[in-house]
């Protein structure tokens, strides 16, 4: 105070030091009732947080469990930062419950008694150092902070925010004052402060944590929400009323987008092919959201894919996708067709194989028909001329859009070839010896024939020069023929001739005259 003042002036003076005085503590426990009303209001915002991150951690592990491919990791990652937060918010109720132990609980609103500093400045300083449960206390926010941010790598902002969040201090654990001068973390947030102020930051401090928690539980399923919409998941598929079209046809096609990821796997699987039910991995396996099939296309012809693809949806309804399809298996070429023009013949008497078949039309949309056509199997017929010099053979089939083509050619009845007489399976002019000719068999074949035919042979007759011809029954000579090969002479010509022949399995059919054979005797 200046000098040179009254005893009165100086009474005022102190009168007016005392007034401001009084105003400064009025004012400081109206402060203290306010951090005691802030306490309350992060206290409600806390229960309230947690029993909303409650729903989110249940909602995500049903999630998870129903579809583990899409949420199984995210769970894990959630489960781990729910179980640090549970630690330290843990931890940080304890260190309140300390602060509070020695006020009776009807006075533990009461904010503006809350004035003492003590209980912090004794549990975590000891003059200018750290007690141990001070350096605990510093040791559990870094803890969460480096592993919750661990966690957090593949979410870079929230990952930050969390960093900034629980900061500690720099390198060293320092922070600036006010007047820019470097000081400890704890020093400067928890030293000297009332208590109430004190267990409101502490409170906020639990605050901050159940913020992370709900803002890293958004993070995730938001991400994930994005990911599922994101255009990378889908490609593109061509979808086509049929399999194949023809010249003149309209293209009536359309490009759709399909999903390919793991988020779209099916939690059950129903199908069954043309009947058959099928089984995964032996049928089929599940790869990129799509149902791979590797069974084996079966016999020509339409086949026919049904079922249903089960999705559980996470209201727990699982939802159906119906499966129709049909696709077609055709005939694999295996060689070039090549014909000769006016070549189309069929041979009586015989079954000649022939191949029948419409190109894009599976074998069983196919059928044929002419006189002595019979089907074998697939695109396999054989044909078994009758009467007449030629037959019209007509083959139809429907293609994929229901038309039905219908195609006729026509081909030349031939008679089988004439017969070629045979001496010892030789046929024209032999060489042979007596002893030879009485014990050969004598037979028939069709020279140059395009069919693998056996003939029989009943009868021939045998003629050797200046002898009368000897009509025998059966393949071999007789004793009558043998008694004129006898009379033979060294170089004489003998003939086997009107031989009588048959074809072996159809005797009905009337073969061509068979041609003689000649032999001439050698001794």
């Amino acid at each position: 105070m200046a000098g040179g003042q009254s005893p009165r002036q100086k009474m005022i003076n102190l009168m007016y030091l005392v007034f401001i005085a009084m105003l400064a503590l009025n004012m400081s426990k109206e402060v203290l009732g306010a951090f005691g009303i802030m306490n309350e209001k992060f206290e409600r915002s806390n229960t309230q947080l947690e029993a909303k991150n409650e729903l989110a951690y249940d909602g995500l592990s049903k999630k998870a469990s129903d579809s583990p491919e899409k949420y199984g990791e995210l769970n894990q990652k959630a489960a781990e930062i729910k179980s640090l937060s549970a630690d330290l918010v843990s931890y940080i109720e304890e260190v309140k419950n300390g602060m509070v132990a020695k006020i009776p609980a009807e006075e533990r609103t009461d904010y503006q008694v809350m004035d003492q500093a003590d209980y912090l400045d004794q549990r975590f300083f000891k003059g200018d150092n750290y007690t141990k449960e001070g350096q605990e206390f510093v040791n559990k926010i870094q803890n969460y902070r480096q592993k919750v941010s661990a966690v957090l790598d593949s979410f870079p902002q929230l990952k930050n925010t969390v960093i900034d969040r629980f900061s500690t201090g720099d390198d060293k654990g320092k922070v600036k004052n006010r007047d820019g001068r470097p000081i400890d973390w704890l020093d400067y947030n928890y030293k000297g402060y009332p208590m109430i102020a004190s267990l409101t930051k502490l409170t906020a401090l639990q605050s901050d944590v159940k913020s992370t928690e709900d803002e890293v539980l958004n993070a995730m399923l938001g991400g994930k929400l994005e990911e599922e919409v994101s255009m990378k998941n889908y490609s593109t598929l061509l979808q086509q009323p049929k399999s194949a079209y023809y010249p003149g046809e309209t293209f009536d096609g359309s490009v759709v987008l399909g999903r390919t990821d793991n988020s779209t796997k099916p939690n059950e699987v129903e199908l069954t092919l043309d009947g058959r039910k099928l089984e995964e991995g032996k049928d089929y396996e599940l790869q990129g959201g799509q149902v791979k099939f590797k069974f084996p296309t079966g016999r020509p012809g339409d086949h026919k894919l049904e079922g249903k693809l089960i999705f559980n949806q996470g209201d727990g309804e699982p939802i159906e996708v119906l499966v129709d399809n049909k696709f077609a298996v055709i005939t694999k070429p295996n060689a070039a067709v090549i014909s000769a023009d006016k070549m189309n013949v069929v041979y009586r008497g015989v079954s000649n194989p022939m191949t029948i078949s419409i190109p894009g039309i599976p074998d069983n949309r196919v059928s044929a028909s002419a006189s002595g056509l019979s089907r074998a199997s697939g695109s396999k017929y054989i044909m078994r001329p009758k009467t007449g010099r030629e037959v019209t053979i007509t083959a139809s089939g429907t293609l994929p859009d229901g038309q039905r083509i219908s195609t006729s050619s026509k081909f030349r009845i031939k008679d089988i070839p004439r017969p070629v007489a045979t001496i010892r399976g030789e046929p024209g002019n032999v060489k042979m010896p007596r002893k030879n000719l009485e014990i050969a068999t004598v037979g028939a074949i069709l020279e140059d024939f395009d069919f693998d035919i056996k003939l029989a042979v009943g009868e021939f007759k045998f003629k050797v020069p200046g002898q009368p011809t000897v009509v025998v029954r059966g393949r071999k000579l007789d004793s009558r023929a043998k008694s004129a090969l006898k009379r033979a002479k060294r170089g004489d010509i003998v003939q086997i001739y009107d031989v009588k022949a048959s074809i072996s399995g159809n005797s009905g059919y009337r073969l061509k005259k068979v041609s003689p054979v000649a032999i001439e005797l050698t001794n």
